[in-house]
């Protein structure tokens, strides 16, 4: 199998983060359960880390104000790896308050964290979607990029 990290996310997104069932408490247990669905250990350490990584970044003192209609400028390494489709895709959410610009930050942050050497459409919607998953006053923008990842809705709607 050549599963990676944002498998093993939209595994536990689709199995415990998206059910009205209770998600097992004990992470041993999780990490178990994944290992025997086949996942390489060393990826789903990844991605264990990946998601308490993104739990320390979501702490409000990490969130900087930043002035309306600022402009991102990305970096060479970001451009390289975050193809052009997914920074439109950042700007479309962004735009269309989906994304605030700190959330947009911890998207990148996370994307990046992947170590992946590109980042596709997909794998971005992915990240949104857990980012957005525990941001209070979140609900709405969560709700549209559900839809948006489930129903495979086109971003860009002219």
């Amino acid at each position: 199998m050549n599963e990676n990290v944002v498998d093993i996310l939209i595994y536990l997104y689709e199995n415990y983060m998206d059910s009205d069932q209770d998600p097992i408490s004990d992470q041993d247990q999780i990490h178990d359960e994944l290992i025997q669905a086949g996942f390489p250990e060393q990826e789903v350490d990844k991605a264990f880390q990946w998601m308490d990584e993104l739990a320390e970044r979501q702490m409000p003192d990490n969130f900087h104000h930043q002035p309306q209609g600022a402009m991102r400028i990305y970096t060479a390494d970001e451009q390289c790896r975050i193809d052009t489709d997914s920074r439109g895709l950042l700007m479309f959410l962004e735009q269309n308050g989906i994304l605030e610009p700190a959330g947009r930050e911890l998207v990148i942050d996370r994307a990046i964290a992947l170590g992946t050497p590109t980042i596709g459409v997909e794998e971005i919607k992915w990240v949104v979607l857990m980012v957005l998953i525990n941001q209070p006053g979140q609900e709405s923008a969560f709700a549209q990029m559900e839809e948006l990842v489930y129903n495979d809705i086109p971003a860009y709607l002219h």
